[in-house]
């Protein structure tokens, strides 16, 4: 080997810049240990232990801040936590350019983009696409009635084409989402968790975020989809429009169905506290219909009514009824009717109904941009509330309208997000200096983060969740346990195999496998990388393929003893590109072209996953080229004596004649018939679609004791609960379920959210013996072990783009391979093969998935995962392929005597101990991952048990005599009348 002692020096340097990156990681998970022993299970002195050590110089010079961010990463699969993907409303940027512009082409145009936007579509490329065909040439985006507007300037005017508008208003759409991305960084850094991450995916107007040991869902929920459109109105007294509610109950009278005579009372203890009455008013049902949903009040303060909350929205549809809204007075004509905060303490499920006095611009007297700063306080009655001050021109506006209310003694709502916080009086004067107050129902922990909101500012668009997911950390603490438990057993099963079949040289190549683990997590650290879940497996299927290098290698260098050269040549050969080299290569680089692929069209773990493989995949060559290298080149140089078979392994998976291409035919026909069968039970079983093709919202339930899965899908099915859109599985134990359900997942607002989470609570908490709280059921606090212990959901849209994304990365990376392919071995018939050989690789397990989903005991769906599964599958059947066409390409191009069927037959034969010891490790490795990965990686790791199964039988039997095949006659004369008519190879 050239450059030995560069080599050696370049390895020894690699070895110690990745221990002194991987230093940091220890340093780093030694503090975090000390906090969680100082916390003792407070997650908010843990938060506050770190923060407070952020400065503090803890190793090397480093404060802990900077030793953090150097660390390897854990993902929220293994951490806990909470991960959202935020998508801006482009549709309300698009509103908002346009000056919320009511013309019927534009507003046609935004509905037809919502439902009309395809898999992987921007928003707004919907919208243009939209607008064109509405518009069908009649209207310009420079309209007046479109862009042409204030709000745009003189940066848009009615001579401008649509395409010049187009790049526009993309730019505009791009620096709104830049602002939210701003907006919603502040809010997360002042939010008090370690090390948070926020990431702008792309132009898609959607925003990643993740909590690493967030455990209030509701209350993330909340911080990050306020819009905190704070809003200053003036309101009504209930005694203005006690007449409006008389006269809009009689019209209801006439146009709602009466559903019964029966008398029926309002029961809600809650609405008779806030009434100060033990009695509640009887109402004939179905007489009233307004009045059995609002409770109205006969004070002359600013709230209208009381109204339940399962009936907000209904009442709220009453009164903005046209028909209903004619008959308010022509002073009230522009009112806005609004909700005031839920006292979850006092009156929980009931809300207090208020009549803002709007305008016909829908504009409020005074905005939130006029707020210049914000904190948590406690107002004189000693509750929480958030002060604020105003910039010149809001306290010159807030004085005015103090005054006003002074003098008329009425009332000023306090706003956000179309939900009054308050709604107080002015008692003692005009208030001047721009200071002002919100009280209400609040805790300590909700002031802070409005006034955190409000100090960030306000989203420029309304921000929906359309897809989450939530780990407890003790699910992550257990995934950790099974990744260690499941590497350490697969790296002493390579380990020990390679040790009993290879002898001394297994040796060497075990230590290049120490060696490469070393270097794997060294790089990880280096590049910042975040180590997730699957990126275990990723590991673990690193430590199956990181000696397949060397069996090539060592399996060369046995046919070069067998004939008859010495230990020197052999190893030489064996190693240059005319013996192992050109093999390893062409197999490593299909690997890497389909891990390439996994990681553009992947994301979160799945990425995670592709990030591992591929530098699992260079770090594996290096050791494995190198590091081995060194040791065999030593012991050349001191005559010793190396073998590379051990005394029980020294026959095995050698001497095979077996004729491949006989069986051809039965080998056609069974795959044929396979191949049938999965796409009759794509027909009949489909495929169990997961929510990240299909969208839905997906919760892991851990009760004491086995539960009836059964009861429960029919108790969860019922119209009172998810009305038949429910999925219910044993997922591990019978004390274990995994409910699926579609409800209400195309609502992405943090209201749905809750009800849902309420509603499964409600539904679940008998069968729990100790009376479960909502906030345990819910929340991942540390060291839960009973409830929610993850929770995800995927929208629709996200899902269309999952699924696109997948469908491209399957095709996508079986072209490029195909290409590779071509152009390396000069012959259309070689790709043709391998893509023959995966592309009936995909559909078996496919079918395979088909026929057993609904019988297996460990899910069986099609997500992310399962793609990164069929993806790794391609790689490994191309690498296989791509070992077994080498040596074809070598033979036919040499000198081997015989028919061009025997010579095809020699190569497979002759790679048939690298095939079967490289599936066996795999195999192996794979198993024990199966056995310890835990039940969240089980359909993940079977889908590639299955795929390196089946990639090792396609290789030999479909992929090469389909080269066979395709090969023209004139060539398999040529080759065998040249092979004939040269020299005999002389030993």
């Amino acid at each position: 080997m050239q450059n030995k002692g560069l080599v050696q020096f370049f390895a020894i340097l690699l070895g110690l810049v990745c221990i002194y990156q991987l230093s940091f990681t220890f340093v780093s998970h030694n503090i975090q240990a000390d906090a969680q022993a100082i916390a003792k299970g407070d997650a908010d002195k843990e938060v506050a232990y770190l923060n407070s050590m952020k400065d503090s110089v803890v190793y090397l010079g480093y404060t802990y801040d900077e030793v953090r961010d150097k660390q390897i990463n854990k993902g929220l699969d293994l951490e806990g936590g909470i991960n959202v993907m935020l998508e801006i409303s482009v549709k309300d940027i698009l509103k908002s350019l346009s000056n919320n512009s009511q013309n019927i082409v534009f507003n046609k145009a935004l509905e037809r983009a919502t439902k009309e936007r395809k898999g992987n579509q921007s928003y707004l490329d919907a919208f243009f696409i939209a607008f064109q065909e509405e518009s069908k040439g009649s209207l310009k985006l420079a309209s007046p009635e479109v862009f042409t507007n204030k709000v745009n300037g003189e940066e848009i005017n009615t001579t401008m084409t649509d395409d010049q508008v187009q790049k526009i208003i993309a730019k505009k759409v791009s620096k709104s989402i830049d602002s939210a991305f701003g907006v919603l960084a502040e809010r997360i850094d002042k939010f008090g968790v370690v090390q948070p991450n926020i990431q702008r995916l792309g132009e898609t107007g959607r925003i990643m975020v993740e909590l690493p040991g967030a455990k209030d869902i509701d209350r993330v929920k909340k911080l990050l989809q306020s819009t905190a459109q704070l809003e200053f109105w003036e309101t009504f007294k209930a005694t203005d429009l006690q007449g409006f509610l008389m006269s809009a109950n009689a019209a209801l009278q006439k146009t709602e169905k009466v559903a019964g005579k029966e008398t029926a009372e309002v029961k809600n203890d809650s609405i008779s506290k806030l009434l100060g009455s033990k009695d509640s008013t009887a109402a004939k049902k179905g007489e009233n219909p307004l009045f059995e949903k609002l409770t109205p009040m006969q004070s002359a303060g600013p709230v209208l009514g009381i109204v339940s909350t399962k009936d907000a929205e209904k009442v709220l549809e009453y009164l903005n009824r046209p028909d209903i809204r004619s008959l308010l007075p022509a002073e009230a004509r522009f009112a806005r009717f609004a909700y005031g905060k839920e006292d979850v303490k006092k009156a929980k499920g009931v809300l207090q109904l208020y009549a803002l006095k709007g305008n016909k611009e829908n504009v409020a007297p005074l905005g939130g941009n006029v707020i210049t700063g914000a904190s948590d306080t406690f107002d004189q009655m000693g509750k929480p509330a958030v002060s604020m001050t105003m910039n010149a021109k809001g306290a010159q506006k807030w004085e005015e309208m103090t005054g006003k209310a002074y003098r008329e003694q009425g009332y000023i709502a306090i706003a956000m997000d179309n939900v009054v916080y308050s709604a107080p009086g002015v008692t003692t004067g005009p208030i001047a200096g721009g200071n002002s107050q919100i009280s209400g129902a609040f805790d300590v922990t909700e002031t802070k983060d409005l006034a955190n909101i409000l100090r960030a500012g306000q989203l420029p668009a309304g921000a929906e969740i359309v897809q989450s997911e939530i780990v407890g950390p003790s699910l992550g603490q257990e995934a950790i346990d099974n990744g260690i438990n499941s590497s350490i057993a697969g790296l002493l099963v390579v380990c020990l195999w390679m040790w009993i079949y290879y002898g001394k040289s297994g040796t060497f190549a075990n230590v290049a496998l120490v060696v490469n683990i070393l270097f794997l997590f060294g790089c990880l650290a280096s590049f910042g990388a975040v180590l997730t879940l699957p990126g275990i497996a990723g590991i673990v299927l690193t430590i199956g393929t990181a000696v397949d290098a060397n069996i090539i290698i060592y399996e060369r260098a046995k046919e070069e003893l067998r004939h008859g050269k010495s230990l020197e040549e052999a190893v030489k050969t064996s190693f240059s590109w005319r013996g192992a080299m050109s093999s390893i290569t062409d197999a490593n680089v299909t690997h890497v072209l389909t891990g390439l692929v996994l990681f553009i069209f992947g994301t979160g773990p799945v990425r995670g996953f592709a990030t591992t493989l591929l530098i699992g995949i260079f770090t594996s060559l290096f050791t494995s080229i190198f590091i081995t290298r060194m040791f065999l080149d030593y012991y050349v140089k001191k005559g010793k004596e190396i073998t590379f078979t051990t005394s029980l392994s020294k026959n095995w998976f050698t001497n095979f004649h077996f004729d491949f291409l006989k069986i051809k035919k039965f080998t056609y026909i069974f795959s044929t018939v396979v191949v049938i069968g999965s796409c009759v039970s794509f027909y009949v079983n489909g495929l169990d679609q997961g929510i990240d093709f299909a969208g839905g919202r997906t919760f892991q339930v851990k009760f004491e004791k086995a539960v009836p899965a059964d009861k429960i899908k029919e108790e969860l099915s019922s119209d009172a609960v998810f009305d038949d859109n429910v999925d219910v599985k044993i997922f591990g134990n019978d004390s274990q379920l995994r409910i699926t359900t579609k409800y209400k997942v195309d609502d992405n607002s943090e209201a749905s959210d809750r009800e849902v989470n309420e509603k499964l609570y409600a539904a679940l908490k008998k069968y729990y013996s100790n009376n479960i709280s909502y906030e345990s059921f819910v929340n991942t606090n540390q060291g839960k072990t009973l409830g929610i212990l993850q929770a995800s959901k995927v929208g629709a849209t996200v899902a269309d783009d999952i699924k696109t994304n997948s469908y491209w990365a399957v095709l996508g990376s079986m072209a490029i391979v195909f290409i590779y392919l071509m152009v390396s071995f000069r012959k259309w018939q070689y790709s043709l093969g391998a893509i023959a050989a995966v592309a009936h690789d995909v559909i078996f397990v496919l079918g395979l998935y088909s026929v057993l989903y609904k019988w297996m005991p460990f899910h069986m769906e099609m997500d992310q995962h399962f793609i990164a599964a069929i993806l790794t599958v391609i790689g490994y059947s191309m690498n296989d392929t791509v070992i077994v066409f080498d040596r074809v390409r070598e033979f036919l191009a040499g000198t081997t005597k015989g028919s061009f069927k025997d010579i095809v037959n020699s190569s497979i034969n002759t790679t048939m101990s690298r095939t079967l010891n490289t599936s066996l490790n795999m195999i192996l490795v794979l198993g024990i991952m199966f056995i310890f990965g835990g039940d969240s990686l089980r359909g993940f790791v079977f889908a590639m048990l299955v795929g390196i199964v089946v990639g090792t039988y396609s290789s030999l039997f479909i992929a090469t005599p389909v080269l066979v095949d395709t090969t023209s006659e004139a060539e398999k004369n040529a080759i065998v009348k040249r092979h004939n008519e040269a020299p005999e190879e002389v030993a």
